[in-house]
């Protein structure tokens, strides 16, 4: 599993989360080392935020569609935008707007640990 986020406390928050349903977690702290780290480990599953420094998770996303080595790999995007602009962001526009598939889930921050962790059984536990 791997998050990308540049808000350390929000990094340790998702680990934490993750870590205590015996997920293996790595972090980056922005999009442009997200990617790296993804074609590096190819984890199951990415939690990208929406707005970091050096590629947005949105450019994340977007490579990671594009790349058909990359593409099947869940992707959860985490935002504040909606709350803090009241825009309203789902999965399908987003993947829409690139043409691609749609992300997994788009999840506001504050995150709701029940709600991430229900997408870690959907996506990565066989028969949840």
């Amino acid at each position: 599993m791997l998050i990308a986020d540049d808000e350390p406390d929000c990094i340790a928050f998702v680990r934490q989360i993750l870590e205590d349903a015996c997920c293996e977690v790595i972090e980056a702290p922005d999009g442009e080392k997200a990617l790296e780290l993804i074609r590096q480990h190819r984890p199951q599953m990415v939690i990208l935020d929406v707005q970091m420094p050096k590629a947005d998770g949105f450019d994340v996303f977007r490579e990671l569609r594009r790349d058909p080595a990359l593409a099947a790999i869940p992707v959860v995007m985490l935002s504040s935008i909606n709350r803090i602009t009241e825009l309203k962001f789902s999965a399908d526009d987003l993947g829409k707007f690139y043409g691609c598939s749609a992300p997994e889930a788009f999840i506001d921050k504050p995150i709701e640990p029940q709600r991430l962790m229900a997408l870690v059984d959907r996506y990565l536990k066989p028969g949840a």
